[in-house]
């Protein structure tokens, strides 16, 4: 992810929440009603945070923050493992038989294997410049990097844990998907666009243009219905057709997102906005149905399907530095050991 994805100094806004009418009548359908805070978990530690991901199985949440990648219980809100001594963490994939988990180090140009069961490193591979989003491909059972500097992608075969091909992309790589059938599609941020790669072949195989979406970040995939949701600049969210590349709709969404998700069985898309809201779209009509107030700088998440909750991830933060000519667009900073997991649900 995009470097202001760890720290957002934007100030406080006030609640975007729809009118209780609206929103209850949104989710009238559902039982369940609409989407609250459900508990608040304090991680405490230093450092900034990137992609977040679920082993829903486990019930573990695997947090990047920092030089290290914590594991937290998502039936307690403890942390239960962790990896540690990183160089700049980014995102985790994990693999599809519960043994290996692989975390995209930025600052080692490398991608780092542990073990799921002791959480120890068992391996470090060499790969692009400032490897970012990360994922795991079931079919061809490969990993790939996302290098945010040299403009590529790693790919990493899975029983040989080595690297068997560079794949060249048009610029910087953000968030990427996978369709779990070969199909793998990544959003370019320098070039307002997005890329779909075939696994097996590991080549291109189209690129096509977001219109009125600058700089994309998050991705999220409806595989049944062959949606790609990206969230860009500008509080919008772009729908595209993942067969034919045709822009089905934008979105206004929240401002400052960095991470999108799709939940199969209500049909819903999210996005996370460090504004300090969380944007529930319809993902049917293509309309925001609630806007949730979380926290600032909560701009990152994961998705439990499984358990129907979202887990944002931010931090109190202490004031912005002033300007200087060496630093023209200082961050505010974390303050210590405030570093806080949102779970988000339905009652």
């Amino acid at each position: 992810m995009r470097l202001r994805s760890l720290l957002y100094s934007l100030p406080v806004v006030a609640s975007a929440l729809l009118p209780m009418s609206s929103t209850v009548a949104a989710f009238a359908a559902d039982a369940t009603g609409p989407y609250s805070i459900v508990d608040h978990w304090k991680i405490g530690g230093e450092g900034g945070w990137d992609y977040l991901v679920t082993d829903s199985a486990k019930h573990t949440l695997y947090l990047t923050h920092g030089t290290r990648v914590e594991v937290v219980d998502t039936d307690t809100g403890k942390v239960v493992g962790a990896i540690q001594e990183l160089k700049g963490t980014h995102g985790v994939a994990l693999d599809a038989d519960g043994k290996k988990g692989y975390i995209s180090e930025g600052a080692g140009n490398a991608v780092v294997v542990f073990d799921r069961q002791t959480y120890e490193k068992v391996n470090s591979i060499p790969v692009g410049t400032n490897p970012d989003a990360i994922l795991f491909e079931p079919v061809t059972k490969t990993i790939w990097a996302f290098n945010g500097k040299s403009n590529d992608a790693s790919v990493i075969d899975g029983d040989t844990q080595k690297v068997v091909a560079t794949i060249k992309l048009s610029g910087r790589p953000e968030f990427s998907v996978s369709d779990g059938k070969g199909t793998i599609f990544v959003n370019i941020e320098t070039k307002n666009s997005i890329v779909r790669l075939d696994a097996k072949s590991k080549a291109v195989t189209a690129e096509w243009p977001l219109p009125g979406c600058e700089s994309p970040s998050g991705l999220a995939m409806d595989v049944a219905g062959q949606q790609l949701f990206s969230v860009c600049d500008g509080k919008v969210m772009t729908v595209t057709d993942a067969s034919s590349g045709k822009q089905l709709a934008k979105v206004a969404i929240g401002d400052g997102s960095d991470a999108a998700a799709f939940e199969e069985k209500n049909q819903l898309a999210f996005s996370s906005n460090g504004d300090g809201t969380l944007s529930v779209v319809d993902a049917k009509a293509h309309k925001v149905i609630q806007t949730l107030a979380t926290q600032k700088g909560a701009r990152t998440m994961a998705l439990d399907a499984g358990r129907d909750r979202v887990y944002l991830v931010t931090a109190e933060f202490g004031p912005k530095p002033a300007a200087t000519a060496a630093n023209p667009r200082p961050r505010a900073t974390p303050v210590p050991g405030s570093f806080t997991v949102i779970a988000v649900g339905r009652k």
